[in-house]
Order: C-alpha cells, then structure tokens, then sequence
C-alpha cells in the first residue's frame, strides 16, 4: 500500500508515518494528514493523525466516512484536527490526497484551535 519516501510532499496529501503517542513513550505508524510540508526549510512535516471511524468521537474530529476510499485509506476513517505532531518527512509514503473541501474543513478547525 504505501509508496516511496518522498521530499515533494504537499498540504493535503495523505500519508503512512510512524506517529507519536502522547500517552505512552512509543511510535506507531499509522495514516496522517499532511498540514505543513516542510516548515521553515526543515525535513519536518505537521501532520494530523487519522483514525477509524469506529473510536469514539473528540471535538474538530473531520468525519471521512464516506469518502475515505478517495483518500486512499482502506477503512472509513475521521482526522483529528486537535492531534498533531511533527514527522520527519523521509519516514512519510504517500497513498493519497485529501479532497479540497475536506482539506478546507480541515485547515480551518486547525485555525480555530490555534485561536486564528
């Protein structure tokens, strides 16, 4: 499923990367929605971790139940717009991208939670 590692990643490209928990000291790749490629001029990504549809809702959770398969992720899907992490960009593989009107749902509840 996940592709080569890739420098010329976008916002709004969906990608496999391992992601941080916050609960425990460990990583776990997962799929992620990428906000900020390559902040600054770093090989830093901001990415927003996607889960299954099936856990339980958190506020500004971006709903990509119907749509996931598009986005290329197997399972329906949500993004957590509250949950995001900086990934190092050679660790990501690309398998989609994010529909603009989702992206734009998106980047706006980021910039509700950022007080912008």
């Amino acid at each position: 499923m996940p592709t080569a590692p890739s420098t010329s990643l976008q916002v709004g490209d969906v990608v496999w990367v391992p992601f941080p928990f916050v609960e425990q000291a460990r990583m776990r790749a997962r799929p992620a929605l990428i906000v900020s490629a390559h902040p600054g001029g770093s090989q830093l990504l901001w990415a927003l971790m996607i889960t299954s549809a099936a856990n339980a809702r958190w506020p500004g959770d971006v709903s990509l139940e119907t749509k996931y398969l598009e986005s290329g992720l197997p399972i329906a899907s949500v993004i957590r717009t509250i949950k995001i992490s900086a990934v190092e960009a050679v660790t990501a593989r690309k398998i989609g991208v994010l529909p603009p009107e989702r992206l734009a749902e998106v980047l706006a509840k980021v910039a509700t939670h950022l007080g912008l």
